[in-house]
């Protein structure tokens, strides 16, 4: 009989296509998976998939007294419920996997989606900082099973913190339709995620003014999301800038191939965001979408195998203005891109990431 494994992540679960994809391959190969994340009080009711969800709710929403208490609640859930295997999602939930693990002698796996310590927001703050080095350098040389989503990301953190970490890649499924972009208006810039700081938002925004006959839709809800929506008033952006606000994964790909042209714009503000390899640039991939990535080690190694991205050395409104002006459906440099996604498409999907995924949770058996 295959093993159970419990996965736990900080964040909401209906909006976690990377989780749903890792349980339901999991599930779908007779593993018992159940999914642990928190209750929101903007939640959507849970939708039925092939494996158990949990939502833990926290009194405190964000800030160091919600990462205390949703570890804690973590923790006791952990402690009480049967598992075989238990992974964590990132650093935040790294510590009640590990003590319960310990406690109870079972299997700890270390899931690291991105370089926690050097994302901008806990970077900016140096005595979180500090407090979340001090975590990682406790509990990451503990775990032996490790993995991440991008080479780069695996070496440093293996020089960092000693464990070998195994690559599995955040892309999508399959999709059955894609994006057919026309040369007509309005042209439609997509942006998917998180409305956080270091994604570019406020110089893509800046760039509208600039870039005639286009809309460009943001995605997602976050940090800067009342931020963001006063910059597009007092600039009078409201018909060039559309909040789409937070979509299910279904919806997402609705509105995907509405669009003419993916954004991924990360400010090189961290090594997090630096040696990134973000799930949207295989979205757009997938999608059939050229899209406008930043000239960092992961994107530009996919752009010398794959030829899909239009490639920005800097992020300035400007720049990110005159590359989209040059990447409007018709015009030769943005079908050679387009033809690329087409055949790059048929390789980097789930059906053949999951393989690794699989194998990974197969030496357990």
């Amino acid at each position: 009989m295959k093993k159970r494994i419990l996965f736990s992540v900080t964040n909401d679960l209906s909006y976690d296509q990377r989780m749903i994809r890792i349980c339901t391959t999991l599930s779908t190969v007779g593993y018992q998976v159940k999914l642990i994340g928190r209750q929101l009080p903007h939640s959507l009711p849970l939708s039925p998939q092939p494996f158990e969800q949990k939502r833990l709710y926290c009194f405190f929403r964000k800030g160091k007294f919600f990462y205390l208490e949703y570890n804690l609640r973590l923790f006791l859930y952990l402690l009480f419920h049967k598992a075989d295997i238990i992974c964590a999602i990132d650093l935040d939930t790294i510590l009640p996997v590990l003590y319960t693990c310990k406690l109870k002698k079972k299997v700890p796996v270390y899931d690291a989606h991105e370089y926690f310590t050097e994302v901008p927001e806990v970077i900016r703050r140096p005595r979180i900082q500090a407090i979340w080095q001090r975590v990682a350098r406790l509990a990451i040389p503990q775990f032996h099973y490790c993995y991440t989503v991008g080479p780069a990301l695996a070496q440093i953190l293996q020089e960092q913190y000693g464990p070998v970490f195994s690559i599995i890649r955040n892309v999508p499924v399959p999709m059955e339709t894609i994006a057919t972009p026309v040369p007509t208006e309005p042209f439609i810039i997509l942006y998917q995620g998180v409305l956080n700081e270091g994604r570019g938002l406020e110089v893509a925004i800046e760039a509208m003014q600039d870039i005639p006959h286009a809309q460009l839709w943001l995605a997602g809800e976050g940090e800067l999301s009342l931020q963001l929506r006063k910059q597009v008033q007092m600039a009078h952006l409201e018909d060039k800038v559309k909040f789409l606000g937070y979509l299910s994964p279904a919806a997402l790909k609705e509105v995907t191939v509405q669009a003419s042209l993916g954004l991924n714009l990360l400010e090189n503000s961290g090594l997090s965001y630096y040696y990134s390899l973000a799930n949207k640039a295989f979205d757009y991939i997938q999608s059939g979408l050229p899209s406008l990535q930043m000239d960092f080690p992961e994107y530009r190694h996919l752009q010398e195998k794959y030829g899909v991205f239009h490639l920005l050395k800097e992020l300035n409104a400007k720049d990110v203005a005159a590359s989209i002006n040059n990447l409007r459906p018709g015009m030769p440099y943005y079908n050679i891109l387009r033809e690329n996604c087409l055949q790059a498409r048929k390789m980097l999907h789930w059906e053949e990431e999951k393989k690794i995924l699989i194998q990974f949770y197969e030496q357990f058996d």
